[in-house]
């Protein structure tokens, strides 16, 4: 393995294997889709690319409820296209990451079939039993996240089992020390195919309260969605006893000793807890858990200099060890084309900043398939709906459909996504921003996409380097990337209106020319910044 830390700063293009790109006409990507892109991936000036879950799964929750772990769904291909999906990409030095989702399977997977048909069978501790309160209610108060009651129960053993997210997936039984070499020997299954990591789906869901603690309800002026919205009663909730118990932390040291074992492997992990920043550096600490963490606290509503400056420090105080990893948008969330739009309106400029912006902080980073092209949230109708989040939270909350929709390749029906009926509609105006049409544009976020992350890969400083923020006012956002003595000035302006900055510190060399599609102009020590402009320099 030439460079073992090739993570630490990676840029990794997160794909949603149904929506990239299909190649046998029945309207589902593929991975023999994922395979004919590569080109196009490596054209990016990525390191490695994320993919969501491909497993045999009922699809409730589109592949996150996994009822075979060492197989692959007949609507994604097959083995033997995967193993050629690990060899293209290698040929390209693109390492692939796949979803590992460990915390809960499908109801249809063999361990809980067996598990829920008595109390005294080979599996019947494999999950998370009990028995219900005298009056027939829920062991506790927990909530499922996708909405009422995190119990369901199950007549043959006339008990409750535990469910963090939908009824069809139930939660392992992680105190079961079976269980946890079980889902051991099933990770390294795809260690052996050559996978070069893990994203780590819910990672602090694994372990529960032994005691079945009820949760402590939330003040209405503290609840937050991260990953929710607020009117979702998930959030009336403290989530002190459903997840990230300290038990957790052994689970992952186990996987982390397990990856050793595969040098150059990487385990990425999804923390989402009540305090996600302090989880995160947590379960990167000591050099024996995760390599890198991340969580919902850039994939929300909030959008300012001050909040974006106050996550990563916060962060930064409590990660001395670990490794940030950081996302603007992911499959669960709204595109942050449109997420952080100024009013309402997706702009081509704001997304280059912000691609920019994400690109520089500290750590390593995960962009969303579309997130090049500037795709901004597709309307879906709810007779389109797939998400079973969306249909139950219509129409407050829509569910994640809108950041799902098939990839634009070209102008055309379908967007050359697919031959048939894609599983969800095109979006139409994602059909405006294909890719062939960016390509050939000089000034398109997709080219502009390209010669950052090109650029990007030459700085040191901005790879694996320090962060230093400076006092802005908003909406400018500044901070200092430092490595082996050389420092980087990154200035950014998060509104649609010039602004402006006082510098300290003249600099050295402007990278003004490198990157043509951020001008901006430095007169004296003050830096004018266009509407959504940055400025790199270094100083």
């Amino acid at each position: 393995m030439a460079n073992p830390l090739w993570w630490k700063g990676a840029v990794i293009y997160q794909i949603y294997p149904r929506s990239f790109q299909d190649t046998n006409g029945d309207g589902i990507g593929d991975i023999p889709g994922i395979v004919s892109r590569l080109d196009y991936i490596k054209s990016l000036g990525v390191d490695a690319v994320w993919i969501s879950p491909f497993f045999k799964s009922p699809m409730k929750d589109f592949g996150y409820d996994i009822s075979d772990y060492r197989d692959i769904d007949p609507i994604f291909g097959n083995l033997d296209d995967f193993d050629e999906l690990i060899e293209e990409a290698h040929k390209r030095d693109i390492k692939i990451i796949i979803d590992q989702v460990l915390s809960h399977t499908s109801d249809q997977h063999p361990w809980f079939l067996e598990s829920r048909e008595s109390k005294n069978n080979d599996y019947a501790d494999w999950y998370v039993w009990a028995d219900a309160r005298e009056d027939g209610t829920q062991p506790n108060n927990w909530l499922s996240l996708f909405g009422g009651p995190a119990w369901q129960w199950e007549p043959r053993r006339e008990q409750y089992y535990l469910h963090n997210f939908l009824t069809e997936q139930p939660d392992l039984n992680f105190y079961n020390p079976k269980v946890r070499q079980a889902v051991l020997d099933n990770v390294e299954f795809w260690l052996k195919k050559g996978v070069d990591g893990f994203r780590l789906d819910a990672i602090n869901f694994c372990y529960h309260d032994a005691q079945l603690r009820d949760n402590p309800a939330k003040p209405k002026e503290k609840r937050q969605g991260r990953g929710f919205s607020t009117d979702n009663p998930y959030a009336f909730q403290y989530h002190y006893y459903n997840n990230t118990q300290p038990e957790n932390l052994d689970f992952i040291r186990d996987i982390r000793a397990l990856l050793n074992k595969y040098p150059g492997t990487v385990a990425l992990g999804e923390i989402s807890s009540e305090d996600s920043l302090a989880t995160m550096a947590e379960y990167t600490s000591g050099g024996d858990k995760l390599h890198m963490g991340y969580s919902f606290e850039l994939l929300t509503d909030d959008y300012s200099s001050h909040y974006i400056r106050k996550t990563v420090e916060t962060l930064e105080a409590h990660m001395r060890e670990g490794w940030p990893c950081w996302a603007f948008s992911n499959h669960d969330v709204e595109r942050v084309a449109s997420r952080w739009a100024r009013n309402g309106q997706v702009n081509a400029d704001q997304v280059k900043m912000l691609t920019a912006l994400l690109g520089s902080l500290r750590g390593s980073v995960c962009m969303y398939q579309g997130e090049e092209l500037a795709l901004g949230e597709a309307e879906v109708a709810f007779n389109d709906l797939q998400d079973p989040y969306g249909v139950t939270f219509w129409p407050n909350f829509k569910g994640r459909d809108g950041c799902r929709t098939p990839m634009p390749w070209r102008d055309e029906e379908n967007a050359g996504f697919s031959e048939g009926k894609p599983w969800l509609p095109v979006y139409a105006e994602h059909r405006a921003q294909n890719v062939a049409k960016q390509k050939e544009d000089p000034e398109s976020t997709l080219n502009a996409f390209s010669e950052f992350m090109a650029w990007r890969s030459t700085q040191p400083a901005l790879v694996e380097g320090s962060i230093r923020f400076i006092e802005t006012d908003e909406p400018v956002l500044a901070f200092y990337r430092e490595h082996d003595g050389e420092s980087i000035l990154c200035c950014f302006n998060l509104a649609d209106a010039p602004a402006s900055l006082d510098l300290t510190l003249q600099p050295t060399h402007q990278f003004a020319g490198e990157l043509n599609h951020h001008n901006a102009s430095l007169h004296g020590s003050t830096l004018t910044l266009p509407a959504f402009g940055c400025w790199f320099a270094m100083v």
